[in-house]
């Protein structure tokens, strides 16, 4: 049945409402702590039907948002330990952020180029933090941005750490668009170009993703693992190839100095 443009909207906004309440019910499991609450308390908290309610909390016990403990009338619930591991990743982001930007504005100012940092999130590379070089030229990198990792040199620097078989199943679950002449569009070129990457230490976009910019990516760890990667991106001028080592050699010291500070 085709609905009216009035049901429509009410039904985004009872979709926004609903999704309201459900960050209110993680509100009150806070405030409860250890002791947690029954389905009867949350729902007079958060001002929903018990079914309303118990349809919420089913969804996040799937997830282990929320975890539940005893049995009939006395069911009670409290926060899961999903969202203890989402926390510790978000401070590590703002910890890695705040590490970041410090050198990232020291890179920037030595090279006079733009610098970002991305991390890895679904596929793709996902802008996090950036400084914008000196000079009127602003490329399209907002933070938040995600970016198929096939054609940014953030993208390759993350891919290049992971297996091939990883890197395969990713490029055929994304796909590898071409977005200009040079785009990499071949898993098998593209796995041997990610060869050259863990070889040298530095990914290159050179004018694969947008006409006439390119840019130098790579990889930032912390004490186990890959956890970011850094660039710095510029017009593709006739002398990226001379300067292309001198980029280079600073973005992987750049990582060093990021990495060390991260353990």
């Amino acid at each position: 049945m085709l609905r009216t443009t009035g049901e429509t909207k009410n039904h985004a906004a009872y979709k926004v409402k609903s999704r309201g309440r459900a960050l209110d019910l993680l509100e009150a499991l806070t405030q409860n702590g250890q002791d947690g609450l029954g389905l009867a308390g949350l729902s007079r908290s958060i001002g929903l039907s018990k079914p309303a309610t118990y349809a919420i909390l089913q969804t996040f016990l799937a997830r282990g948002i929320v975890s539940d403990f005893g049995e009939g009338l006395q069911r009670r619930y409290r926060l899961g330990l999903a969202l203890a591991r989402m926390g510790e990743e978000a401070l590590k982001n703002v910890g890695l952020i705040d590490v970041a930007m410090i050198e990232l504005r020291k890179l920037s100012q030595d090279l006079q180029l733009t610098s970002r940092m991305a991390v890895f999130e679904d596929g793709h590379a996902i802008v996090v933090a950036r400084v914008d070089g000196p000079g009127a030229v602003r490329f399209d990198s907002a933070l938040g941005r995600r970016e198929l990792p096939h054609c940014s040199a953030v993208g390759k620097a993350l891919l290049a750490q992971k297996p091939d078989a990883e890197v395969r199943a990713i490029l055929e679950r994304l796909g590898m668009p071409q977005r200009t002449a040079r785009t990499i569009v071949q898993i098998p070129r593209f796995l041997h170009e990610l060869r050259n990457v863990r070889t040298n230490g530095f990914a290159i976009d050179d004018q694969e993703d947008s006409e006439g910019v390119a840019c130098v990516a790579s990889c930032v760890f912390n004490r186990t693992k890959p956890i970011a990667a850094i660039s710095v991106t510029g017009l593709r001028g006739r002398n990226f190839s001379s300067r292309k080592n001198e980029l280079a050699i600073a973005v992987m010291a750049c990582a060093e100095r990021i990495s060390s500070q991260l353990g």
